[in-house]
């Protein structure tokens, strides 16, 4: 996927409302998981993100600080992440508990 053309979100529309359920992807533009929730608004905020699994099922949740993603909307208006962790990297962070 190229991101070039996309266009990065503004630091207030970084909530839940507009980010919960976007695909992220990884520095080989790989899909790596997809955003479960936010804790916290703009970029202070952490981001908890079902990395692997299937169709939802297996995905281990792991939280990340905001800054860790570039969040954007391509060309569509779909939002999307992209982050210079790896699918691997993702899943060694601990598990996030509710």
């Amino acid at each position: 996927m190229d991101h070039s053309k996309h266009t990065p979100l503004r630091p207030d529309e970084l909530n839940a409302a507009t980010a919960e359920g976007a695909n992220v992807y990884g520095p080989d533009n790989d899909n790596i998981g997809s955003i479960s929730h936010f804790h916290g608004t703009g970029r202070n905020a952490q981001v908890v993100v079902d990395v692997g699994g299937f169709l939802g099922l297996g995905a281990k949740p792991v939280a990340l600080d905001v800054s860790r993603l570039n969040f954007m909307r391509d060309e569509n208006g779909k939002i999307h992440a992209a982050t210079a962790l790896t699918k691997d990297e993702l899943k060694n962070l601990p598990e996030h508990k509710h």
